[in-house]
């Protein structure tokens, strides 16, 4: 079985096909289970990954899409998201109640629960950035505004840091 017809990565093409993106999901040979691996899979910058970082705010998940080579921000992503409150990283059991993906998978879409998202930038550096979809080893490259409007996502100058 293709790794394509799995449940979840169906999930994201059909959330990215009834959102009007011709976007296909593609199906890599290697690991994109970090962004550093989806950059040298796919032969990219590694700033034009999409990280889709999940959070918890005063009890409430959110996710940042912070590109590749960003770490978020953490004290001014509630801001961001007009939230109050410290943003925490979330384990690995709720990001898949939230999201419905394991670490590794996770998408900027398709969520099993409504997800107030921040999006960085910076990625719009980039004509076209490359985001998890479902599987470790499935993406879908889409032009970030495009992504900023699918995903519901606020954008955010301030989240997406440089590395130290």
């Amino acid at each position: 079985m293709s790794l394509l017809e799995r449940a979840s990565v169906r999930r994201v093409s059909e959330a990215l096909a009834a959102a009007g993106c011709e976007t296909q999901v593609i199906e890599l040979e290697t690991t994109a289970r970090t962004a550093r691996d989806a950059a040298q899979s796919l032969g990219c910058e590694l700033g034009a990954i999409v990280k889709s970082l999940l959070f918890d705010v005063a009890g409430q998940p959110v996710m940042a899409l912070v590109a590749g080579d960003r770490q978020c921000d953490t004290k001014l992503l509630p801001a961001a998201l007009g939230l109050k409150g410290k943003a925490k990283r979330a384990d690995a059991d709720a990001v898949r109640r939230a999201t419905g993906f394991s670490i590794g998978g996770v998408a900027p879409l398709a969520h099993t629960e409504p997800i107030p998202i921040a999006f960085d930038a910076s990625l719009r550096r980039f004509a076209t950035v490359f985001a998890a979809a479902g599987h470790p080893h499935c993406v879908f490259g889409i032009a970030p505004e495009v992504l900023i409007e699918v995903s519901g996502g606020i954008e955010s100058a301030e989240i997406g840091q440089a590395f130290c």
